[in-house]
């Protein structure tokens, strides 16, 4: 099989990936919670679980995004190390 995105693109998928479920997990956590940070004046949302819902339906859009990224990132270093496997 070969990759889909270039070598690069994939290792920025992975960091900006990971960086983002764990920003985003924060954010979660803390509207979960109804931490006064969040929750605390008259323009913030009323109901703060589901909004947290919609942030963490976000986090598992980039983990979906990981794993993508990831496997093309393998599918790269395999290519590299061992060549391209071809049927021909």
């Amino acid at each position: 099989m070969k990759p889909v995105v270039s070598a690069m693109n994939a290792w920025t998928c992975i960091v900006v990936s990971i960086f983002a479920i764990v920003i985003l997990s924060i954010i979660g956590a803390l509207f979960k919670t109804n931490n006064h940070t969040m929750m605390g004046s008259t323009k913030d949302p009323e109901d703060g679980s589901a909004v947290a819902a919609a942030v963490f339906g976000a986090v598992a859009i980039y983990a979906a995004f990981v794993i993508f990224c990831g496997s093309q990132a393998w599918l790269h270093m395999r290519e590299s190390r061992r060549g391209a496997i071809s049927l021909s």
